[in-house]
């Protein structure tokens, strides 16, 4: 009954042009609760308000980026003050994106981290696709936790109607070795081996902060990405496996080798590799990302791309 209200108040509206006063008035509710009630119709995706900014403007920056880095597409959101709602907008251009292009019997890669669970998320009209959702890096101690590979995986089978399949190995282990061990698992390694096989790969690319999601699950120490930031000229990583400088050259670290997942090498042979950074702090640290040349697909947000193309303008072209 709620549903059927929220959908009636949404119509009148969005649909109608009604005041909120006026809808107040129909329903016998005050205008407050009005507005509590639209906010909830868009949490809940009953309504999905989509902002376009120019045509030509968009056009123009993604042939930017296309023609800089060359990408397959630039996917660009507008910019948002509040962080979850910035998100929640690149999410969208990601989730548009696969509708458009997943196919039945594909594999997609899956990465971890907020910005890919927000595509997981992400509320709106989705083609069934029977697809393989495959985990691209091993699961953390928090079991469930949503940034999970392996919850990300699970969200999107169930929207679009396809399969998942976890990697039952840990996303951090201790050191090298552990981790070539591991990987010599036969049920690891086929895990590993199909999502290398994948069409597509959804990753996020991480910025070198000591207060990151990997610090906080204690893979690596403050003091670790400090001294590889300062002392290696090291900006960004892409799922915590490769850490790469602003030319996209690939570094050696302490920190290398830790991480039980697809690495660049992978990824530079998964034809559609989407990088998702709605950050504003992320934009030197994408700009690394594109020029490791693992990308084909970029979504972020306007300030984003700005910004990339402006700190790459006095560099050199892109490392393929």
């Amino acid at each position: 009954m709620e549903t059927e209200q929220l959908t009636e108040i949404s119509i009148a509206y969005y649909q109608d042009g009604e005041t909120q006063e006026d809808i107040a008035k129909k329903f016998g509710i005050s205008r407050a609760k009005v507005g509590r009630l639209l906010r909830k119709a868009r949490d809940e995706g009953i309504v999905e308000i989509t902002v376009k900014y120019h045509p030509v403007f968009s056009a123009k920056l993604e042939q930017q980026l296309t023609e800089r880095f060359g990408l397959k597409r630039a996917l660009i959101a507008l910019d948002q003050t509040d962080e979850n709602e910035q998100r929640r907008l690149v999410a969208m251009q990601v989730s548009n994106y696969l509708n458009t292009n997943l196919r039945d019997e594909m594999v997609v890669a899956v990465g971890q981290g907020r910005n890919i669970a927000a595509v997981a998320d992400h509320v709106g009209v989705e083609m069934q696709r029977n697809c393989r959702f495959v985990c691209a890096i091993g699961g953390t101690h928090r079991s469930g936790d949503a940034m999970n590979a392996d919850h990300i995986c699970r969200q999107l089978a169930k929207r679009y109607n396809g399969r998942n399949e976890t990697l039952y190995a840990p996303a951090y282990v201790e050191n090298e070795e552990i981790n070539r061990l591991l990987c010599q698992n036969s049920t690891v390694k086929d895990t590993l081996d199909l999502a290398r096989k994948s069409e597509f790969a959804l990753v996020g690319v991480g910025d070198m902060n000591e207060n990151s999601n990997m610090v906080k699950l204690g893979w690596f120490s403050p003091k670790e990405i400090v001294e590889a930031r300062l002392q290696q000229g090291i900006i960004g990583d892409i799922m915590g496996y490769d850490f790469f400088d602003i030319h996209g050259n690939n570094s050696e670290t302490v920190m290398s080798g830790r991480v039980i997942g697809l690495n660049l090498n992978d990824l530079k042979r998964i034809p559609n590799v989407i990088a998702v950074a709605s950050e504003s702090s992320k934009a030197l640290a994408v700009l690394g990302a594109l020029r490791t040349g693992a990308i084909d697909v970029l979504a972020t947000s306007v300030s984003n791309a700005l910004t990339i193309l402006n700190l790459a303008e006095q560099d050199g072209p892109l490392k393929r």
